[in-house]
């Protein structure tokens, strides 16, 4: 049986790793085509020179067959005392470009030789200021960089510049145990993760997971259901630290992902499903994965027991990551933006608060009173628990179709009846375990079957009065006197369809946009997006729904909504924007 179960999980890791996201249209991790990009600050060689008391240079080399935008220069100047100085920006010419995510822009090849005008000042008088510089460039090949920040101290005085760590990073770097306000703002990160991580299991892509755990604690001892707890605990807080160590590495050579990243990949998504419909079959008792695997009423003694609590903490926090809790998003950010021990922290406390009501629940008697006395009931709920399971495969399956095309849907379907097929011939033993074995393979094949032309259909439907995404429209519409909306969402994101469902979508809400005038626009995250990743980094998350409501007046920064919605938050943020448009009129 193990052998059947490592064969489920080589199906997973098949999809997910082997094919990874080559179906999106610019790569982000260097795979495409086996080319090998270069990191960010090889690609882009940025000098810093004080010409004189008002002058500052700023000379970018530029790499062959690599460019920079010159809408994405950013430059903040902040005197000794952290004042923001006014500056005027000098470009040089730029050439015109047809950009995939920013449309017509204009760019820059081989360099880039940018003049920084500053304020006069008192001849003689001592003078220091920190510059901060963004850029943000991309490949020919095929590779957009998420926009980089850099640092420079300036002494006008004697004319040196001086690259500087981050502010933020270097305050971490230079924290001590006696500075109690890094430390206070640590302990309110770790306990808004513990929160968040609380209230994931209130989300519906973990409750069907989590019921099969709690339905296995009917009929454990005592000592069986407190070392299961913990272990499943283990398996939800490890899953956590090791995503958190593939984000914090894949951001840090220069890929701009965010949490929940994996189901963007299509592979990865089709064997999601896959796994949940072998777990629903199990539970309907057409086929038989074994005790070990479910974990349902196995010994202290029985190392599979042990395994499966372990798995089925794994499996939670693979479910979970469609899903956004309150608390999560400002505990994610700071995660992200700190040293790797810190936001591995954090990450360790979101397992943690999510793993933290089971182990409750395993201790508190009050609690399983709740409970019925163990009988036929239980094999009753563990049949009416594969219902979610195949539910939640056919969303799976939705969403791959989505993201590709209904071809590549009807072969994972495909893959489906085939994988179904050797989970049966599993259980007759003897040569037709030979079978069962091809048939998987034979449903790996299929699932990771895709066709050349497909692009996916999400892009090109958005709904009546719904409009697509651009920093470009964003700016025109609010310089025309137009306030907007920006929904950031994906297909694969239950927390945004929540959200859609019950409040964005509704008459009331839809007739309430049209009477203030504002425009809906919909940023689709489903498939990777380099400038909609450029988005959320702007705005400290790192992951979904993210909520803008920007004022017409593009001087005023935008309302950020909560993960959660409800009718009355979006009505006050529109009530907000008119209250701005009938002051500025004035």
């Amino acid at each position: 049986m193990r052998a059947l179960l490592a064969s489920l999980l080589l199906l997973v890791s098949s999809f997910s790793y082997a094919q990874g996201f080559s179906e999106s249209p610019r790569v982000q991790f260097g795979a495409a085509n086996n080319t090998r990009f270069l990191p960010v600050e090889e690609a882009y060689q940025l000098e810093v020179e004080i010409l004189d008391a008002q002058q500052v240079r700023l000379y970018w080399q530029i790499a062959e067959h690599y460019y920079l935008y010159q809408h994405r220069f950013a430059f903040t100047l902040r005197d000794s005392a952290g004042l923001t100085e006014e500056i005027d920006v000098e470009f040089p010419p730029a050439l015109q470009h047809n950009d995939e995510y920013f449309g017509e822009v204009q760019v820059y090849y081989n360099s880039a030789d940018v003049l920084l005008h500053t304020p006069p000042h008192t001849t003689g008088q001592s003078r220091r200021a920190t510059l901060e510089v963004t850029s943000q460039g991309c490949a020919d090949a095929g590779l957009c960089y998420p926009p980089q920040k850099q640092y420079f101290e300036l002494d006008f005085t004697d004319g040196s510049v001086r690259s500087v760590t981050p502010p933020t990073r270097q305050a971490h770097n230079q924290q001590s145990t006696g500075d109690g306000g890094d430390i206070r703002t640590l302990l309110t990160m770790l306990a808004l993760a513990f929160v968040g991580g609380t209230i994931l299991n209130l989300m519906p892509c973990v409750f069907p997971i989590l019921s099969l755990k709690v339905l296995g604690f009917a009929r454990s001892t005592e000592h069986d259901r407190h070392l299961e707890s913990w272990v499943y605990a283990a398996g939800v807080i490890a899953s956590f630290v090791l995503v958190a160590a593939v984000l914090i590495t894949l951001q840090r050579t220069g890929s701009a992902i965010g949490w929940g990243f994996q189901l963007q990949s299509p592979g990865f998504v089709i064997a999601l499903a896959y796994l949940f419909v072998a777990m629903g079959l199990s539970l309907s008792g057409l086929v038989q994965l074994g005790g070990s695997v479910m974990n349902t009423g196995s010994g202290l003694a029985d190392q599979g027991g042990l395994s499966g609590s372990f798995f089925t903490g794994v499996l939670a926090v693979v479910v979970a990551s469609p899903c956004t809790a309150p608390f999560m998003g400002t505990a994610l950010g700071f995660a992200i933006t700190q040293p790797p021990q810190i936001g591995l922290l954090v990450f360790a406390a979101l397992g943690a608060g999510m793993a933290a009501p089971l182990l409750l629940f395993s201790y508190s008697g009050m609690a399983r009173k709740l409970m019925p006395k163990p009988g036929p009931w239980m094999e009753t709920l563990k049949q009416l628990l594969a219902f979610p399971l195949y539910g939640t495969a056919i969303w799976l399956l939705w969403v791959a179709g989505r993201q590709t095309g209904v071809n590549t849907m009807t072969a994972a379907l495909s893959g489906i009846l085939v994988l179904a097929m050797g989970l049966w011939l599993w259980r007759y033993g003897g040569w037709r375990k030979g079978l069962a074995v091809i048939s998987i393979l034979a449903a790996i094949s299929l699932g990771s079957w895709r066709t050349l032309d497909e692009n996916g259909s999400h892009s090109a439907q958005l709904a009546a009065g719904k409009v697509a995404w651009s920093e470009q429209q964003v700016a025109q519409l609010r310089s025309t006197g137009s306030p907007v909306f920006v929904d950031v969402t994906a297909d694969w994101c239950i927390t945004c369809i929540a959200n859609e469902a019950v409040v964005l979508h509704t008459d009331e809400i839809s007739a309430a946009f049209a009477a203030h005038g504002v425009t809906y626009m919909i940023a689709d995250w489903t498939n990777y997006n380099a400038a909609i990743a450029a988005l959320l980094e702007q705005h400290g998350r790192t992951g979904i729904p993210l909520y803008l409501m920007y004022p017409a007046d593009s001087s005023r920064e935008p309302l950020i909504l909560p993960q959660i919605l409800t009718k009355n938050t979006v009505l006050d943020a529109l009530r907000s924007v008119s209250e701005v448009m009938v002051n500025d009129s004035r």
